[in-house]
C-alpha cells in the first residue's frame, strides 16, 4: 500500500493534523493500534479546552475530532506498526501482521503512556486494584477507600474525582507540597474525603485476589507503615511511545522527541506532536495546536520534496 502521508496515532494531535491535511485534500492514512482518543479519551472532564464554557467529556471530545476529521475525508484504520524505516523515497511502515505501508512523510503523534513504579504487587494485582485510569475504573471502587499516587495536576484531579466513588481517597506523595495547579489543589484540600500523606513513597502493594493494602515508606526517615486500601491508582510520570521510531529520529534524555518550530524531526520528511514531543506542557490544546503545525508542515514538505 501507498500514500502521501501518514500519521502514527489518534489522540487530539493526530487527530487534529488528520483534520487539516484531509481539508487540504492531502493524501493521508491515519493509523491507530488502539482507540481513538489517546489520553483525552481517559479524562472524564475537561474544563480549559477554548470555546467550550462548560466541561466537555474527554471521550466526547475525542468523539467529536474523528467524526471531523471522517468528515473531511480521512482513512482512518486500526493497526499495530512495529517497524519505521527510511526507503529511497520516503518511508516504509510494517505492521504486525506482515503487511507494508509506503509513504512520503510521517508524523508521530504516538503520545505517551502512564510510568510504572515497578514495585512488589503491582504487576501480579494488575487488574485487581492497580489501575492507571480513574475515570476507566472509577466505579469499581464503591464505598472502598483508595490511594492515588503522585502529587502534579492529573494525580489530585482524578483523586478529587475518585471522591465520588470512594469513602475516601489517600493521596501519597513523595515530596511536602503538591505539584498541581493551584485550582486543582484547592479543590482537594476543600474536600473531607480526601486525605494527604506528605513524604511518602509506595513500596509494596499487598493482596491476593485484590488490593487489601499498600506498604508506604517516609521519605524523612525511612518509616514504613501499612494504609488499608482496595484499590491504588498510579500518576507518576509520563513514558513516551517511541519504540517504532527511537532509533530512526532524536530524542531528548527521557525518550521524547526533539523537533524545531516546525514540527520537523531530525529526519527529513518526519513530523512529530502532541504528547511524544519534548515540551514543557502536555495538554489537548498545546496537542491540537502541534498537530496543526506539523500537518502544514508535512503538507509542504511532501509538495517540495515528493
Amino acid at each position: 500500500m501507498k500514500t502521501g502521508l501518514v500519521i502514527l496515532g489518534g489522540g487530539p494531535a493526530g487527530l487534529t493534523a488528520g483534520i487539516y491535511v484531509a481539508r487540504a485534500r492531502v493524501q493521508a492514512l491515519l493509523i491507530e493500534k488502539g482507540s481513538t482518543g489517546g489520553q483525552m479519551a481517559a479524562t472524564e472532564w475537561i474544563d480549559n479546552y477554548p470555546g467550550n464554557v462548560e466541561p466537555v467529556y474527554g471521550y466526547e471530545l475525542a468523539q467529536r475530532m474523528e467524526s471531523q476529521a471522517r468528515k473531511f475525508g480521512l482513512e482512518i484504520v486500526n493497526k499495530d506498526i512495529i517497524s519505521l524505516v527510511k526507503s529511497s523515497d520516503g518511508f516504509t511502515l510494517a505492521d504486525d501482521a506482515g503487511s507494508r505501508i509506503e509513504c512520503g512523510a510521517v508524523i508521530l503523534a504516538t503520545g505517551a503512556a502512564p510510568v510504572k513504579l515497578g514495585i512488589p504487587g503491582e504487576r501480579e494485582l494488575a487488574g485487581k486494584g492497580v489501575s492507571y485510569c480513574a475515570v476507566c475504573d472509577g466505579p469499581f471502587f464503591r464505598d472502598l477507600e483508595v490511594a492515588v499516587v503522585g502529587g502534579g495536576d492529573s494525580a489530585v484531579e482524578e483523586a478529587v474525582y475518585l471522591t465520588r466513588f470512594a469513602t475516601k481517597v489517600h493521596i501519597l506523595h513523595r515530596r511536602d507540597k503538591l505539584r498541581a495547579v493551584r485550582e486543582i489543589q484547592e479543590k482537594a484540600f476543600a474536600d473531607p474525603k480526601v486525605v494527604i500523606h506528605w513524604n511518602c513513597v509506595p513500596v509494596e502493594i499487598k493482596g491476593d485476589s485484590e488490593v487489601r493494602s499498600v506498604s508506604v515508606k517516609s521519605t524523612l526517615d525511612g518509616h514504613i507503615s501499612e494504609i488499608p486500601v482496595g484499590g491504588i491508582f498510579f500518576y507518576v510520570g509520563l513514558r513516551p511511545n517511541n519504540e517504532v521510531f527511537r532509533d530512526l529520529v532524536e530524542l531528548d534524555s527521557s525518550g521524547f522527541v526533539l523537533t524545531d518550530d516546525k514540527m520537523a524531526c531530525s529526519i527529513p520528511g518526519i513530523f512529530a506532536a502532541g504528547d511524544i514531543r519534548s515540551k514543557i506542557l502536555r495538554q489537548v490544546s498545546t496537542a491540537v495546536g502541534d498537530g496543526a503545525t506539523a500537518a502544514y508542515s508535512a503538507q509542504h514538505y511532501l509538495e517540495n520534496n515528493i
